[in-house]
């Protein structure tokens, strides 16, 4: 291709039409911020013309970028939003569709919660993540914070239960540090070990809203520390263990073996943010050494690309993650 056409095809565009004019005016957002974002992300230009949206750019970026407002007005379309958050996950899905091998795909980004109300992934890491969960009666999310290892556990536990596919979710996690040393703090059982179990709290209360005090009340909701796992059998049920870089050996056996019929269980944690003596995640990486190509048993591993907050926690981790590497040498 001569220079001349290379330059025309550099500024051809593509035109993009939607047909509802006040879901294109949310697609916009005031003084067209959002179509702003995406033009800054992606280097592309987007006009709009009633209720036609053109978009100008090289040619990977442009077919990018109509992606990306093709599925926000999706999003739009089934009540969601499309928020800077939305926008960069849609881009993350665009940028990973681009440079995946030919059909290669993310999963299914979207659970139903709740009769109105759904969650979907913000990334292709966490897309797949929820593929697993539908497939996998045992799945470890690892990676850093900030990537929705546990809220997209809790929202497919909240999906599970929606669609009856179990009849509880039990969430837990380790309670100070890995031994569980309770009895120093002041107050009941429950004034003990709320404040370690807060986290799963938030996810569940993000997902369900108000419904989640009343099922924990019915006991179809039971978020509880590691230490009450002991000799139970978890049938119809799904289990959430999380932080489990803080989790002994034994401990990490002890709650896998609680599996019971028609049960689904998923591990999260962080092996670089351990708690344990020495720094070291023994308990998390034993089950994953071990576990490695069990049939049933999937893994999820995230990156600090994955990471969903603000966009400072993504420079904040790789910062870390980069000081940790010079450390510990090639």
């Amino acid at each position: 291709m001569s220079p001349a056409k290379k330059n025309r095809a550099a500024k051809e565009s593509v035109t993009l039409e939607f047909s509802d004019n006040k879901l294109l005016m949310a697609l916009a957002g005031g003084h067209e911020r959002n179509f702003v974002h995406v033009e800054s992300r992606l280097g592309v230009r987007i006009d709009t013309r009633g209720n036609l949206v053109s978009i100008e750019g090289p040619l990977d970026m442009r077919d990018r970028a109509a992606s990306v407002l093709r599925a926000l007005y999706a999003r739009l379309e089934g009540g969601g939003d499309a928020t800077t958050a939305d926008i960069d996950s849609e881009i993350r899905f665009a940028n990973e569709k681009a440079s995946a091998p030919v059909g290669n795909s993310f999963g299914s980004a979207e659970i139903r919660t709740a009769t109105s109300k759904r969650t979907q992934a913000r990334s292709p890491a966490q897309a797949a993540y929820l593929d697993l969960m539908r497939t996998h009666p045992l799945v470890f999310g690892i990676g850093p914070a900030g990537t929705g290892k546990t809220y997209l556990a809790a929202a497919f536990g909240a999906h599970l239960l929606h669609t009856r596919q179990v009849e509880r979710l039990i969430l837990s996690r380790p309670a100070i540090e890995a031994g569980e040393r309770l009895g120093f703090l002041p107050g009941d059982m429950k004034e003990k070990v709320d404040p370690y179990l807060r986290p799963l709290y938030d996810a569940l209360f993000d997902v369900l809203g108000e419904r989640t005090e009343t099922l924990m009340e019915k006991g179809i909701i039971e978020v509880a520390p590691l230490a009450f796992m002991r000799g139970r059998t978890l049938a119809r049920a799904f289990c959430i263990l999380d932080e489990a870089q803080n989790v002994t050996p034994a401990q990490m056996k002890m709650f896998l073996t609680r599996l019971g019929e028609d049960s689904r269980m998923v591990v999260t944690g962080d092996p670089s943010q351990s708690d344990l003596p020495g720094g070291r995640a023994d308990g998390l990486n034993d089950a994953l050494r071990i576990l490695d190509g069990v049939e049933g048993a999937a893994i999820a591993r995230f990156s600090e690309k994955d990471v969903v907050r603000h966009a400072l926690v993504t420079r904040i981790v790789a910062a870390y993650n980069k000081v940790d590497a010079q450390k510990h040498g090639p």
